[in-house]
């Protein structure tokens, strides 16, 4: 298993826009990868719109991002390049 904390850095966190190109970029890659964000017990599967939202995740949350699978490894270093990079908002 791969896995990363990163801090979300744009405006919005993931919420609309982000939210839906975090779960677009998650899916092309066969491994299984969740999200979590700090100081929630719920992980939700990286690939669910619905899943990611429900985190509620905003500008300043601290998420963990974990890989299970043949690409793990470039799936989640690909996740956290985009919530670093602010998702290409700024």
């Amino acid at each position: 298993m791969v896995e990363a904390t990163v801090k979300l850095l744009n405006k919005v966190g993931l919420h609309a826009r982000p939210a839906s190109l975090f779960v677009q970029t998650a899916r092309k890659f066969k491994a299984a990868i969740k999200v979590r964000k700090a100081g929630v017990d719920r992980v939700v599967d990286a690939k669910s719109i619905l899943g990611v939202l429900s985190l509620g995740a905003e500008m300043g949350d601290v998420i963990t991002i974990t890989a299970e699978g043949e690409d793990a490894e470039l799936a989640v270093k690909t996740l956290v390049d985009l919530v670093n990079n602010r998702f290409g908002e700024e």
